[in-house]
C-alpha cells in the first residue's frame, strides 16, 4: 500500500506481504475497521524506530 506499513508489518510477523494487503482490504470493505488500523499501524511503525 502506500505508507510501508503492509511490508513492515510483514517483516515484524514473518508472514507473506500479499496476504497482509489481501486481509487490509477485505477489512476494509467489510469491517470498515482497516483503513483505522492501518493508519494506527502507520503511527506505530513510525514511533518506534
Amino acid at each position: 500500500m502506500i505508507l510501508g506499513v503492509s511490508a513492515w508489518l510483514s517483516e515484524k510477523l514473518g508472514w507473506n506481504v500479499t496476504f497482509i494487503r489481501i486481509a487490509f482490504v477485505v477489512g476494509v470493505f467489510l469491517f470498515g475497521a482497516g483503513l483505522g488500523l492501518y493508519l494506527i499501524l502507520w503511527l506505530v511503525k513510525m514511533f518506534s524506530k
